[in-house]
């Protein structure tokens, strides 16, 4: 991983649980943490703005959902990589996260003992998901057969 500051957006509309993403995300020197919004639309215009490394984005946010703002996100702010911490255990939801381009899933249940995990091996050009989902394959035809051998989790490849 690179000694360079790395940029970090976080978008939580909870804010207990957007005050421990960012002293857990704190707790790495090379985190920089560059904004905190809690809904959807300013999460869209902050990734514009700022143009940050990583987004850590909830997917139920207030005035646009965090799988919408992904999907605007990648538009304004292509470089940024997205993982989301988000309390859906749905594979559906699970499953359109990564088609809009979400480089990570966690459960916020299991953020604790996963969010540093994930963000590094978002940060590697790896793709995670909680090990929760473990034997799932979420990528189906929404990321190319390259990129589908980077797939891991905690336990390791799916």
């Amino acid at each position: 991983m690179q000694t360079a500051s790395i940029r970090v957006l976080v978008v939580e509309d909870s804010e207990p649980f957007r005050k421990f993403v960012c002293s857990t995300v704190g707790k790495r020197s090379e985190l920089q943490i560059v904004g905190e919004v809690s809904d959807g639309l300013e999460a869209v215009k902050k990734a514009e703005e700022l143009q940050p490394d990583l987004i850590l984005l909830d997917i139920g946010l207030p005035t646009l959902g965090g799988i919408e703002a992904a999907r605007r996100i990648r538009e304004f702010s292509p470089e940024s990589r997205i993982l989301f911490v988000s309390q859906e255990t749905s594979a559906d939801v699970v499953q359109g996260a990564f088609a809009e381009g979400a480089k990570g899933y966690v459960v916020k249940t299991d953020a604790r003992r996963e969010l540093l995990t994930a963000v590094d091996a978002v940060l590697r050009g790896e793709l995670f998901v909680s090990d929760r989902f473990s034997g799932r394959d979420f990528l189906g035809d929404s990321v190319d057969a390259v990129a589908s051998e980077e797939f891991r989790t905690i336990s390791g490849p799916i």
